[in-house]
């Protein structure tokens, strides 16, 4: 008889007391990040002497510890990345470090770090072909997208191969944005998404048609809850995740125990409907199902609803100049209650001092910071996280067996990165090329490119089907890999020979096609010599650049790269790429940000992308970039929408600013 497939159920920790919390629980895995290389830098995150501790604890309750260095990683930061991977493998022993940039699994080789390689989901795996690339550079475990129903799963389960898992989202905040294709908070200020600092602008109140500011693009919380029940007849689905590294240890606790009910007792009503209390206790967004269901999918986007985390518990009411509120429940020492949103005037996050007794009467403290105190009466109050003394209980006990765990002694990295060879300096001329979506009407200045589809392939001449590049979109999701296997052969049959690849993963398209040059593009995201090395290796003989970059990075990267440089310099960059829209926003219309900032959505294939109302222009930078051995440059060119406004302005992305 063979034996039962059981999923490791996996806990986010963005503090110590969450820590604790999943092994009081008793998660069989725990991620959390570092001070450096986390995707959720809001959180507290982890020294390494801390999480050394930590570490122990789990290993001794048998609970792993997996560390996400998940961020891109700047052409500078390469060493100090290897040495945390270093000092990591020497004092806390993960059991995986899961990574978004091709540099860290080579770094991680480098070292010779003994643990599992997890692909994060912002390296964007999101087809079957991809996961045999990922296997080849030595990825143990692949963390789909959020976006994939049912029938998807299965379609990557089916295709994963020997000594390869993957892992799946079952509960937590949904991003608008496919991950690793959001450049939303970094386009309009330097705060990267990719870097782990994404304001989530995203969340934002947006106007369309003179109507009144909605949450446009506001995504409710993912809860598969008892969905996940055909997870368990897929063996290579081998861990349930749940997302919340910023969120407290209430929320941490109940939601390990509810889908550890849901996981352990698929077929009884009363376990299922406990699981559900247990998710509505944990105090996050509203949720849904989302997509999950390809019979029944739901847009998890509701404009007219607020999306704000927590439990509502009251309204703030004025007695002369106090402002207070009387809570619909008990309040107690350390739970936190957060003030109305983000986004609006008041906004505060207070942690609790003393017991409030239900309808009792909490002030709200004056703040030294004026416009705090301008707070509407009528503002929601919501609780947070709660301090249940159960739960405090547990992990105070588990605080003391810390004890036994002596943090070991700090071991400093003198670790070296292996560079790869420079590329010989090109001595042909620099090219402009332009991207379309269809044929160009007239007379074009240097050499086109366009976006691989079966319409283009036919309309372009077969002389210019020779001459171009052919780009490959940045997402491909489950159900497209044998249409988009179709279309390269239908492209190369005409006589097409280069072709732009935007996830490394899209190299499986080509392994049999000896005859044709492979392009790494801008949607691969390499922002240093050694995932330039990886794409190299994978049969790219050169490379776009993301213009998300800072100018110092985008010259440093110049100076000794293994294969030729081209750059995105002009046109439109998207704000994004969605499978998300809710039924409220039109295509092609402007919509406006509470800044006034315009943008516009339109669909190609299975994707809404999300385009800002002015382009990228870093055309006056041409010559020095070419001085600095850049030799292609791209502009991409969109249709621009009747319905939207010509923009007085244009964007140079990061150019001048700190890229976080």
């Amino acid at each position: 008889m063979s034996k039962k497939h059981i999923p490791e159920i996996m806990a986010p920790a963005g503090d110590s007391a969450s820590y604790l919390a999943a092994v009081a629980a008793g998660a069989d895995a725990v991620y959390v990040g570092l001070k450096h290389f986390s995707a959720r830098m809001q959180a507290t995150n982890f020294s390494i002497s801390e999480l050394a501790q930590l570490a122990s604890l789990g290993r001794d309750r048998g609970t792993k510890t997996y560390v996400a260095m998940n961020t891109l990683v700047k052409p500078g930061d390469v060493e100090s990345a290897g040495r945390l991977i270093d000092r990591l493998q020497k004092t806390v022993k993960p059991y995986a470090i899961i990574a978004q940039d091709l540099a860290m699994v080579e770094l991680a080789k480098q070292v010779g770090y003994q643990g599992e390689i997890h692909v994060s989901t912002l390296a964007n795996l999101s087809h079957p072909a991809g996961l045999e690339t990922a296997k080849k550079l030595g990825v143990n475990r692949v963390v789909v997208p959020r976006e994939l129903n049912l029938d998807e799963v299965k379609l990557m389960a089916e295709a994963c191969p020997k000594d390869m898992d993957l892992e799946i989202f079952v509960h937590g905040a949904l991003c608008h944005c496919v991950s690793g294709r959001c450049y939303w908070s970094s386009y309009l200020g330097g705060k990267s998404g990719l870097r782990g600092r994404c304001v989530q602008p995203c969340r934002r109140l947006y106007t369309s048609d003179k109507s009144d500011a909605k949450r446009l693009f506001s995504c409710t919380d993912l809860s598969l809850d008892v969905l996940t029940k055909p997870l368990l007849s897929m063996p290579k689905v081998a861990a349930w995740k749940i997302e919340g590294r910023k969120k407290g240890p209430h929320y941490v606790y109940f939601t390990v125990r509810a889908y550890q009910m849901l996981r352990d007792n698929p077929n009884d009503a009363q376990a299922k409907k406990a699981a559900q209390e247990l998710l509505e206790m944990a105090l996050g967004r509203p949720t849904s199902h989302s997509t999950f269901l390809p019979q029944r999918p739901f847009q998890p986007i509701r404009p007219g609803e607020e999306t704000a985390s927590g439990h509502m518990v009251g309204e703030i009411k004025r007695d002369q100049k106090k402002l207070y509120f009387q809570p619909r429940e008990q309040l107690n020492p350390g739970d936190v209650i957060r003030v109305g949103y983000e986004d609006l005037p008041g906004h505060r996050t207070i942690y609790v001092r003393r017991r409030v007794p239900k309808r009792g009467r909490m002030d709200i403290p004056f703040s030294k910071k004026p416009e705090n105190n301008r707070i509407p009466t009528g503002t929601k109050v919501f609780l947070v996280d709660r301090r249940d003394p159960e739960l405090n209980k547990l992990i105070k006990n588990l605080e003391g067996e810390l004890d036994f765990f002596p943090a070991p002694e700090s071991k400093e990295s003198t670790f070296t990165p292996k560079w790869p060879k420079t590329a010989s300096r090109s001595r042909l001329k620099a090219e402009n090329i332009t991207l379309f979506r269809n044929p160009p009407r007239g007379k074009i200045y240097g050499k086109t490119a366009f976006w691989l589809e079966r319409h283009t392939i036919g309309k372009v001449a077969r002389a210019s089907v020779s001459r171009s590049q052919w780009w490959l979109p940045p997402v491909i999701w489950p159900d497209e890999d044998k249409r988009f296997r179709s279309l390269i052969r239908e492209a190369v049959k005409k006589g097409a020979r280069e072709f732009v690849i935007n996830a490394p993963w899209q190299a499986a398209y080509f392994e049999d096609r000896k005859n044709v040059t492979l392009v790494a593009g801008p949607f691969c995201n390499a922002t240093n010599r050694l995932s330039l090395n990886v794409l190299k290796n994978l049969g790219c003989s050169s490379a776009i650049i993301t213009p998300e970059l800072t100018e110092g990075d985008i010259f440093e990267l110049a100076q000794n790269p293994p294969m030729p440089l081209g750059f995105v310099h002009k046109g439109l960059w998207p704000f994004g790429i969605s499978r998300f829209l809710a039924e409220s926003v039109r295509y092609e219309e402007a919509i406006k940000s509470p800044m006034k900032e315009t943008l516009f959505v339109r669909k190609y294939g299975q994707n809404n992308w999300i385009y800002p109302g002015w382009e990228l222009d870093l055309s006056g930078e041409f010559k020095r970039l070419e001085r600095a051995g850049y030799k292609q440059f791209i502009t991409m060119h969109e249709d621009w929408p009747r319905a939207v406004p010509r923009p007085k302005r244009t964007s140079t992305f990061n150019w001048k600013l700190q890229l976080l």
